[in-house]
């Protein structure tokens, strides 16, 4: 028995000591690191979700918080607001985590390498190249990115809203960090990259307004005007569906224009966002109804097109019909002289046989 132990392999303490140990504390650094990072994202995507980032916590069931006070400003029910915030914030918390998990394990991996002897110049050389050669061939994907996350950060618009993009215009069906998916109001899905997004027109974010262009004959007067903008406003309150999207009774902005037959009244509505257009319909169709009880009729533009037709000599057939023309334009003109009526314009005929007439006495008088 002393015999095996004294023969029995010495364990080198000093190895396991050596490389061993800084490879474990590495990566239970790495670890320990990387929940503190999701700590420190769930408390910041919390703030995010929340409003407050940078102030002080408020209960959520208080009347003075961001939710409620956001809701008593815009007319959103504060669980809609607090959904949106929510979904904001899911979304940069599992980006940032993402992100913080690749970077912490990457920079372990490495400094494990490093701790078995591995020369890791080669990989950090390499790693430069590959660096250099995605920034030059992804910085789109890089854009796309990087717009996505502070388009979120900022709240400039989420799934449900009506957005304006440029060419794609409609309601927001799925919004990543990559790209947009929008669909207009033909059907048509639109997938709009977030880098190439220069601008975001936001229809239904906090509160819109419903802009009416009005045509108003001279007869009748603002004052009338404001009577019957009244009337229709009493008849809309009765639908409680119109009544409830109105956040503001309508206001008469004035004249925005003038023509020979009437004039543009501006009237605005204040109302909840994506209900603009509900409101505007129902408007109308109250005005309309009003007019008819009341007389007025929409004033219409006055146009006075004049034709003629043009001799051809191609053919007989149509020197026929031309001839055709001539006396129905001459019976016409017969029968307006008799009633009295307005003498019509000259036909081209007419007018090529009185130069034709003028020609030959001018001739005439030369020789």
């Amino acid at each position: 028995m002393k015999t095996d132990l004294v023969t029995a392999p010495k364990i080198d303490w000093d190895f396991l000591l050596d490389a061993p140990l800084r490879i474990v504390i590495i990566i239970i650094g790495a670890i320990v690191l990387n929940v503190v990072m999701r700590l420190f994202i769930r408390r910041f995507s919390t703030a995010v979700a929340k409003g407050t980032v940078g102030s002080e916590k408020k209960a959520e069931n208080s009347k003075f918080s961001s939710s409620v006070m956001e809701s008593q400003r815009t007319g959103i029910e504060p669980t809609v607001i607090r959904e949106r915030r929510a979904q904001r914030a899911k979304t940069v918390g599992r980006m940032l985590s993402s992100v913080a998990t690749i970077i912490i394990s990457v920079i372990a991996i490495l400094m494990v390498l490093d701790q078995l002897n591995f020369n890791i110049a080669p990989i950090l050389a390499s790693a430069g190249i590959v660096g250099v050669a995605l920034a030059f061939g992804a910085q789109e994907l890089v854009k796309d990115y990087l717009s996505g996350f502070f388009m979120v950060i900022e709240d400039q618009y989420g799934i449900g809203d009506t957005v304006d993009l440029g060419e794609a215009v409609g309601e927001v069906e799925d919004f990543g960090l990559r790209k947009t998916a929008v669909r207009d109001l033909t059907g048509t899905l639109w997938h709009v990259r977030n880098g190439e997004i220069m601008r975001v027109g936001n229809l239904s974010q906090g509160w819109a307004r419903a802009v009416l262009e009005i045509p108003v004959n001279y007869s009748t007067s603002m004052d009338t005007y404001r009577e019957i903008t009244e009337t229709v406003t009493a008849e809309m309150a009765k639908d409680t569906e119109v009544a409830s999207a109105m956040l503001e009774l309508p206001e008469i902005a004035g004249v925005q224009s003038l023509s020979a037959e009437y004039r543009v009244i501006r009237t605005m509505i204040k109302t909840k966002p994506n209900l603009q257009w509900m409101v505007e319909r129902a408007f109308r169709a109250e005005l309309t109804n009003e007019f008819d009880r009341r007389g007025i009729t929409i004033p219409i533009i006055q146009e006075t097109v004049l034709r003629t037709l043009p001799r051809s000599t191609e053919s007989p057939e149509s020197t026929i019909d031309a001839d055709a023309d001539d006396q129905a334009r001459a019976t016409h003109v017969t029968r307006r002289t008799k009633d009295h009526g307005p003498s019509p314009l000259p036909s081209d005929d007419e007018i090529r046989s009185t130069a034709d007439e003028a020609g030959t006495d001018t001739s005439d008088r030369e020789s």
